[in-house]
């Protein structure tokens, strides 16, 4: 539930980071965000894997849209230092 909800939120939130940058996002740009829940020794800890899709948007200003959404997002905001998130940037 806890990737659904950030996923929404983040998806969102994108939407409006672009909005701020002047960039106008194409109909099927997409966002996939998937948390995984892992285990070193002892310790449980949480990691997530971001894939976005923009089709004809440059990579640089893609990166910068989702860096902006990353500063916006509440659900980023609370994990912030507190798990590892990767990004992976489609935009072919």
């Amino acid at each position: 539930m806890f990737a659904g909800a950030w996923s929404a939120c983040y998806t969102t939130v994108f939407g409006m980071a672009a909005q701020l940058e002047k960039v106008t996002l194409p109909p099927d740009y997409s966002v996939d965000i998937q948390v995984n829940i892992g285990q070193t020794g002892a310790a449980w800890h949480l990691g997530a894997q971001f894939t976005i899709r923009v089709p004809g948007v440059a990579k640089e200003v893609v990166e910068a849209i989702a860096h902006l959404a990353h500063q916006m997002c509440p659900y980023s905001k609370s994990v912030r230092g507190n798990i590892e998130v990767g990004m992976n940037i489609v935009t072919a």
